[in-house]
């Protein structure tokens, strides 16, 4: 449904990206007035977002004065993204500071608010800004983890900005809950597993698996939709990265375990969306692995892979919510709630996969079994309204810990 969006742009270099950002909402019917700062009319001129909006553009409130623009803007906005946010805008939205149009915007606003923030990483890094985002985050704005890339200038690090289509993402999801939505996990850490791993046979193979990844990258992003710090790692997936995450790549099951224990140290959920290898080879050939004269093929001896939930399971702490999957061929629903015991998880999510099923599409079924027995089934839908189905059951469980 077309939705009524501000979009404000900060004074930074990456405010060109907000081209596309405003293309992308745009292009999908939604009605788009652009708040710049005077920083960032200094990198794009207001011609530009004019055009391409097909909506006037000021930067202060002395504009329009009759229309009364800088309390109008934020009380019928479904939506407010602002991208590029710097480190200023941070600051003056965490203390109520409202000097020009963008931000009174943002202190009038009562509908959901995103922030793209991008500036260099010691600015980022700044105690100052930790503490603006924190105070941010724990009023339910949405302020989504920059990339890491290169900045302007030969710099190098966290604060970039993340790409305009995964902002989109970001936004699309924050209006498909709808306006009323909360940003119910805010102020929450989640751990989100995604991929297959690959276990090296010889330095040209590997034992590995049909995952995708898309799944666990669906959950990814509906959790920072919803206004959480999210972790993932990511296990050999071809996926653009999703905006918002502190992101963590990994091959090996070894190493998926290492990465996981690490981050859920102090994460509220895990959800363990990846594919994990059961087995590995026992000896790993340092050269590739030739045929025989005779064609026999050689025997690789396997041994088991770490349980990386059943460890998860054992060792969580209070509260910790934790959800698992289970990709069976046959008895699916019988295999999960066998799984779900022995791993001492909250949640499993039960897929029936194959060929053609549940790997690489963009939409899934499944049946989602919690520890107390209850059972919620979903039909063929895609991937993220999925993911913001088993949030919703998460949320339910983080609000009564047992």
């Amino acid at each position: 449904m077309p939705a009524e969006i501000v979009l404000g742009v900060g004074g930074g270099i990456a405010a060109y990206k907000a081209c596309e950002l405003l293309r992308l909402l745009t292009e999908s019917g939604h009605r788009v007035r652009v708040v710049p700062t005077a920083s960032a009319l200094r990198f794009i001129g207001a011609p530009t977002w004019a055009a391409l909006s097909g909506q006037p553009v000021a930067d202060d409130v002395w504009a329009d004065v009759h229309e009364v623009p800088h309390v109008r803007l934020g009380q019928h906005a479904d939506l407010v993204v602002v991208a590029p946010t710097t480190a200023d805008l941070l600051a003056k939205a965490a203390h109520g500071l409202a000097d020009d149009l963008l931000t009174n915007t943002l202190l009038t606003a009562r509908c959901p608010v995103v922030l793209a923030p991008a500036m260099h990483t010691e600015m980022w890094e700044h105690p100052a800004t930790v503490a603006n985002v924190a105070t941010l985050r724990s009023r339910g704005v949405r302020v989504i983890e920059p990339a890491v890339g290169r900045l302007t200038g030969r710099d190098t690090g966290k604060g970039r900005l993340p790409d305009p289509a995964e902002i989109f993402a970001v936004v699309r999801r924050a209006l498909a809950r709808g306006v009323a939505a909360p940003a119910d996990l805010a102020g929450r850490h989640v751990v989100v597993t995604a991929g297959g791993t690959r276990e090296p046979l010889d330095p040209v193979r590997f034992l590995g698996n049909r995952s995708s990844g898309k799944q666990g990258y669906a959950f990814a992003r509906a959790a920072v939709a919803r206004g959480a710090r999210v972790t993932l790692v990511s296990a050999n997936v071809a996926l653009a990265d999703p905006a918002g995450v502190d992101l963590v790549r990994v091959g090996t099951t070894e190493e998926l375990r290492t990465a996981t224990l690490a981050a859920a140290a102090d994460a509220d959920a895990v959800v363990m969306a990846a594919a994990p290898a059961d087995f590995r080879p026992a000896h790993y050939a340092p050269g590739k692995i030739k045929k025989s004269e005779g064609g026999v093929a050689p025997t690789i001896e396997l041994v088991t892979n770490p349980d990386i939930a059943a460890e998860l399971g054992r060792d969580r702490r209070p509260g910790q919510v934790l959800v698992v999957f289970a990709a069976e061929t046959d008895d699916a629903e019988a295999n999960g709630r066998a799984k779900l015991a022995r791993k001492r998880a909250d949640l499993i999510v039960v897929n029936e996969v194959g060929v053609d099923k549940v790997f690489g599409a963009e939409t899934n079924a499944a049946t989602v079994i919690d520890v107390d027995e209850n059972v919620s089934r979903f039909t063929e839908q895609p991937k993220e309204a999925l993911a913001d189905a088993v949030w919703d059951l998460v949320i339910a469980r983080l609000a009564t810990p047992s």
